[in-house]
């Protein structure tokens, strides 16, 4: 692949969560071509594998249900044993649900036939929070106790709903505010280690998970994709690729190691604007 600058990550050893997705295995290929050793964590192991076989041999693909605490540790013993301790997280599993979605923008008087707030389900929102933070917290208990006595680098993937919450998706919204909060609680919890731990908090990309609400079936774009676009400065969606640079950043020691319990957006615009 081909980055905006290579730093020298020989000697990490990286667990990256949800990495089968579309924006984790591509920070995985990152960071293995600057020399990382990398373990792909999914709970779609076909997807996890087929990353880490294009990656080669610096890359190992675990099927592992981040939700299980026993299969997160399962998971550390594998890549201890192949790697061996692990000095950098990623902590990028998480996502929505549609139990947990509204249909409607706004609450009327008649909303009769449409989903509105009073019809989300509870069992959607606990499957959000627990995807997204529940997640997070496991994963860093798990890992993070190779880190302790050595120091690490913990990166979370937060979200521009942590700034300001989009309609119709208030579960989601309030969990990845969570995970910017916990980001903020473990650099101060973990500094004395020295593990840094920041958070990357993408604008609008497009994913597998989003694609059916930013695109009609014949491709043409929603009428929410036109809003977003009219709410985003530089007017259009980011690229997978505008990621890594902020990632490599964060990554490297030498170049952000006084930065912890940052929350950086990577949006085109989208948290700073106020649509005037």
């Amino acid at each position: 692949m081909k980055l905006p600058f290579k730093v020298d990550l020989s000697g990490k050893v990286v667990a990256v969560t949800g990495a089968g997705g579309v924006i984790c295995s591509e920070f995985a290929r990152a960071l293995a071509e600057c020399g990382a050793k990398v373990a792909l964590l999914d709970i779609n192991g076909e997807a996890a594998k087929k990353v880490a076989d294009e990656i080669g041999g610096n890359a190992l693909a675990l099927k592992c249900n981040c939700l299980d605490k026993s299969d997160l540790e399962r998971a550390k013993e594998e890549i201890n044993a192949a790697f061996g301790a692990v000095n950098f997280l990623i902590n990028g599993a998480g996502g929505n649900n549609p139990k947990a979605t509204t249909d409607n923008e706004y609450m009327t008087p008649d909303t009769k036939g449409i989903k509105d707030f009073f019809a989300l389900e509870e069992s959607g929102l606990k499957f959000v929070f627990d995807l997204n933070i529940i997640t997070a917290f496991l994963a860093t208990q798990v890992f993070a106790a190779d880190m302790v006595k050595t120091g690490g680098n913990i990166i979370n993937i937060s979200s521009m709903n942590a700034f300001t919450p989009l309609t119709k998706i208030p579960a989601y919204s309030a969990a990845k505010a969570g995970i910017s909060n916990f980001t903020e609680w473990l650099a101060v919890h973990f500094a004395p280690c020295g593990i840094r731990c920041n958070a990357i908090a993408p604008g609008f990309f497009v994913t597998n998970q989003n694609r059916g609400l930013l695109f009609n079936a014949d491709g043409t774009p929603t009428a929410r994709t036109g809003k977003i676009l009219a709410a985003t400065p530089m007017k259009k969606f980011g690229e997978i690729s505008d990621l890594v640079g902020c990632l490599l950043w964060l990554a490297d020691d030498s170049a952000s190691g006084f930065v912890t319990g940052a929350v950086i957006p990577v949006d085109g615009g989208f948290s700073a604007y106020s649509g005037v």
